[in-house]
């Protein structure tokens, strides 16, 4: 890529800059100097769903994961370690889990077609459609796919809260909260899908660590 096809976005970023500076000349020192933010965001990696500019936080006050269709996979030692920063260093006291309707990534899923290695990351998606086919196939094309979008989202926070690393957090007492919201693209809005947990209690046994 020539260096020239790039050019706007820097002047784009001395505006920003600039009028960041213009509204609060201590934000950058303030920023450079620590960041503490209460939240992490595992989003997906779509272009259209920017963590801060949708929950209105500036740069420093949420932490952010993202990765195609929002998954949080136990062998994923990238997703992992972003939790446990987060979690152990940063000390947030929320995690969201947050998908979006008309995913890409979970539409792919939902059918037949090969796009390489993307294909074996979105299996635990199939996995999913799989586990609620009988209420999947009752529904048309557009509401399966919102629905599998929700279903999606309430997996990964499960899958979250699963880890060792929340385990931990919870048994150590840590004041910590796994929650899971989807956007909507089409209007720009979030919505709660109620699975938000923050007792090992609301988990399933199996996953409880032992102290």
């Amino acid at each position: 890529m020539k260096a020239e096809t790039i050019a706007p976005l820097f002047a784009n970023n001395r505006a920003w800059a600039a009028s960041m500076t213009a509204r609060d000349p201590e934000f950058f020192l303030r920023l450079s100097r620590q960041q503490a933010p209460q939240y992490l965001w595992i989003g997906c990696a779509d272009s259209r769903v920017p963590a801060n500019e949708i929950v209105g936080l500036l740069p420093g006050e949420i932490f952010v994961h993202r990765n195609v269709a929002n998954i949080v996979f136990h062998a994923d030692l990238n997703c992992l370690s972003v939790l446990q920063y987060a979690v152990e260093v940063l000390r947030v006291r929320h995690i969201i889990v947050c998908g979006h309707y008309g995913c890409g990534g979970v539409a792919h899923a939902m059918g037949h077609g090969e796009l390489g290695l993307i294909d074996n990351w979105l299996r635990c998606i199939k996995d999913l459609y799989l586990q609620h086919a009988n209420e999947l196939d009752r529904l048309d094309e557009a509401s399966r796919l919102r629905r599998l979008c929700e279903l999606n989202v309430r997996q990964q926070v499960a899958n979250t809260c699963h880890t060792t690393i929340v385990q931990k957090a919870w048994a150590n007492g840590q004041e910590l909260t796994v929650h899971g919201l989807i956007y909507d693209i089409r209007d720009g809005l979030l919505h709660d899908l109620e699975v938000s947990t923050n007792d090992p209690r609301q988990v399933p046994s199996i996953y409880r660590l032992q102290r």
